[in-house]
């Protein structure tokens, strides 16, 4: 890519001017090692004209400043705007344009990123909204905080960050969200960010900023079990959760969670002994079972797929056919010995109802299982546990703003986990308390908690978390 004055269109005079004076005061393209001729950031540097927007060149401080520059594609494509680090740890520095809005606006935004040797792109190279007033100031925040949480506080509308959504045919990544204008709002300052990364580069490219219809409400119904099959094989414990289902699913449930390995529960035989191929005997039959109810189910098994063993959570659709399986990660002492081995990947599945993941028992002990698969963007996690502390499975979904589902073989007074729905918060939205029964709870999934000095934390969380080791 080089530097030059054109793009997709002609520019204007007073463009190619506004280009120039930028490439020559901010230093563009400065040698490896050399530092910026900028001038200090007093809030009035000089901007430049690009997609329709005057955009400024901003650092916390002047030390601090990376090089700025305009950059357009040798075929003439569009113009981008790039941040560049200069060999330096440290720098910091942003792109950013005020955008009028109507407070109670829907706004789709989308904006192209490409990086070059940024170790953690999603904390290093972001983009963001703050929501402003005519005196450009943060408005007030008007999402209910979570229930409990500081009650009564004032807090200001934190900002909204754009996230990854796909990559481009020539490798760009699409970065984008819909976003709930505040009533208050009058202005929307977009800020596109490269920090920390000594031999860094970020470009973007491709802002599009449209006032769309309100984002509908996302309710669905989940269920868990709560059941201990008395079976005694593999065949019998799965024909025992027939009526639970069908009660849960009576109720309107949309997704039906099961407890771990059902087919192994109770029986006396090793998991070599119950193990089956996916798909294979458990498949089928929930996925009968599936589309008999028009619901979606999770149920588990002990995978054999050729010489090894999972254990292995299966994701059945409404009209019966597997969605996928999930592979247990974290495995206990007991299943190590018994020869089962950790699965390595963390899948999740777009569905009618939302984006699906899955976690298994033990898993749940670590944090990282359940953050990389909100990480994938899971809306819902879905565990089968036979046994774990419940203050986990509030963190779990607390942490991560994300609903999750358990259902477990332990009795409720033991304290080593419930058969619950827990809602985004880490509340407890349904528990399932007798054994065949099941509980369900209605969730909004449109609606994600609001935290004070931290807003929208799932999408907060994701871009402050650490990079990995």
């Amino acid at each position: 890519m080089t530097c030059s004055l054109t793009s997709a269109r002609s520019l204007s005079a007073a463009e190619q001017l506004l280009i120039v004076t930028l490439i020559v005061a901010f230093g563009t393209f400065a040698p490896t090692g050399s530092t910026s001729a900028g001038e200090p950031d007093d809030g009035n540097s000089k901007s430049v004209a690009i997609w329709g927007h005057a955009w400024q060149p901003r650092a916390p401080r002047e030390e601090m400043r990376p090089d700025f520059g305009v950059i357009s594609q040798p075929d003439k494509s569009p113009a981008a705007l790039e941040i560049r680090s200069r060999s330096r740890v440290g720098l910091a520095g942003w792109w950013q344009a005020e955008l009028p809005v109507q407070g109670g606006q829907t706004i789709r935004v989308s904006i192209e990123r490409q990086v070059q040797q940024v170790e953690a792109p999603f904390r290093s190279a972001v983009a963001r909204i703050d929501w402003l007033d005519d005196n450009d100031r943060r408005v007030p925040a008007e999402r209910p905080f979570v229930k409990g949480v500081l009650e009564g506080w004032r807090d200001t509308q934190q900002p909204d960050f754009l996230n990854e959504q796909e990559t481009t045919d020539d490798g760009w990544t699409v970065l984008g969200g819909t976003f709930a204008a505040p009533s208050r709002a009058t202005k929307a300052r977009v800020e596109l960010h490269l920090r920390w990364d000594d031999e860094a580069t970020v470009r973007y490219r491709a802002l599009k900023w449209e006032v769309v219809e309100p984002v509908p409400p996302r309710k669905v119904k989940l269920a868990t079990i709560h059941l201990r099959p008395k079976g005694g094989n593999p065949e019998a414990n799965r024909k025992a959760f027939e009526q639970p289902i069908a009660a849960a699913a009576a109720a309107g449930a949309q997704l039906i969670v099961l407890p771990e390995t059902l087919t192994y529960y109770g029986t006396g035989k090793t998991p070599l002994e119950v193990s089956e191929p996916v798909p294979g005997p458990t498949s089928e039959f929930f996925g009968k079972v599936a589309a008999e109810h028009a619901c979606h189910i999770v149920a588990t098994c002990f995978e054999k797929d050729g010489p090894v063993l999972y254990n292995t959570a299966l994701l059945l659709g409404p009209d019966g056919q597997l969605i996928g399986k999930y592979r247990k990660v974290c495995l206990p002492r007991g299943e190590i010995e018994a020869g089962i081995t950790p699965g390595t990947e963390y899948p999740v599945f777009k569905t009618q109802l939302g984006r699906i993941g899955m976690m298994i028992c033990y898993d749940g002990f670590f944090p990282q299982v359940a953050q990389r698969l909100t990480d994938a963007g899971a809306e819902i996690i879905a565990w089968p546990v036979w046994g774990c502390n419940p203050l986990l499975a509030r963190a779990r979904a607390a942490e991560n703003q994300v609903v999750l589902i358990s259902s477990t073989y332990e009795a409720p007074a033991s304290n080593w986990m419930i058969s619950a729905v827990y809602d985004a918060t880490g509340q407890v939205a349904a528990q399932a308390t007798e054994w065949g029964t099941h509980a369900l709870a209605e969730l909004d999934l449109s609606q994600p908690p609001y935290w004070p000095s931290l807003g929208t934390h799932r999408s907060e969380r994701f871009h402050h978390q650490p990079a990995a080791p």
